[in-house]
């Protein structure tokens, strides 16, 4: 928020955006990559952004001082590669070096965490994530790595008593993030976790295959028959429908019960329960 402001504090357009729509609800004035720039759901290496057929965005973007990426690890590096090649065609005008810089010469702060979520990969190995990340793509020699060093959200606001704590809650965490603990694997290890950080539990499932895994196990413990039910995708338009359903309040975003965000998610189905009688 400091680089923004001191941006548009000197009459600059900053561009926010981020890889998913609740990071982009965070940014001022946010929207997601896919949309501000119109890049394709199915990339591959050849891929370009729609940008070009659009004179407005085209425009926008020529007047632009800075974009900044928020969530930039969980995309796809041929969004990146795309974007590349579009911005160098739109901003090369006149002047032949822009084709020869990343982006067309365009400033772009990126912002994220490798060990957090990294680009989902359908069926994907291990070695076919880490080749989809950013950071296996051409682009990632030009860029400039900076490495933050302090822990903000665990400090502002800490209690001068309760500052070493903390500062040891933080080195775990990057330790944790390292892969540091649990000796040498290959990406399946147990690992322990001190008895004064555990203060609630959760299940992780970050695989389609685990997520199915426990449906089984925990519908197998009910003693009656699962009952599965699905969302709608669209509504009824015909002459049947209640004259008094606003069609407008029951749009495809609010049918779906089930959202993917980053390719986690987790699907309960809970066995139909007959009321029992009074």
């Amino acid at each position: 928020m400091t680089i923004i402001t001191s941006k548009r504090f000197k009459g600059k357009i900053v561009l926010n955006i981020a890889s998913s729509g609740i990071a982009s609800l965070l940014l001022e004035g946010g929207r997601t990559a896919h949309y501000r720039f119109l890049i394709p759901i199915n990339l591959t290496g050849d891929s370009t952004c729609s940008i070009t057929r659009n004179p407005d965005i085209c425009n926008l973007i020529k007047k632009t001082g800075l974009i900044i990426w928020d969530e930039a690890p969980m995309i796809h590096k041929h969004a990146f590669e795309a974007l590349d090649m579009t911005l160098k065609d739109v901003l090369k005008g006149g002047n032949r070096h822009n084709c020869e810089d990343p982006f067309g010469g365009k400033v772009i702060v990126f912002g994220g965490d490798f060990r957090q979520i990294l680009p989902v990969v359908q069926n994907g190995s291990r070695s076919d994530i880490v080749n989809a990340s950013p950071s296996s793509s051409h682009i990632w020699s030009e860029c400039k790595v900076l490495r933050l060093t302090k822990n903000m959200r665990l400090t502002v606001g800490c209690k001068a008593s309760d500052l070493e704590d903390t500062s040891r809650f933080a080195e775990w965490l990057l330790e944790l993030g390292e892969g540091k603990f649990g000796g040498d694997n290959d990406g399946n290890a147990i690992i322990e976790i001190p008895d004064d950080l555990l203060i609630g539990r959760a299940i992780l499932a970050p695989l389609n295959e685990v997520v199915e895994d426990i449906n089984d196990r925990f519908l197998s413990l009910f003693p009656r028959e699962e009952v599965e039910y699905l969302s709608s995708d669209s509504t009824d338009n015909s002459d049947s429908v209640d004259p008094g359903f606003d069609l407008a309040l029951h749009s495809s975003d609010f049918l779906n019960g089930l959202k993917i965000s980053g390719g986690f998610y987790m699907i309960y189905m809970f066995p139909h329960v007959a009321p029992t009688s009074q």
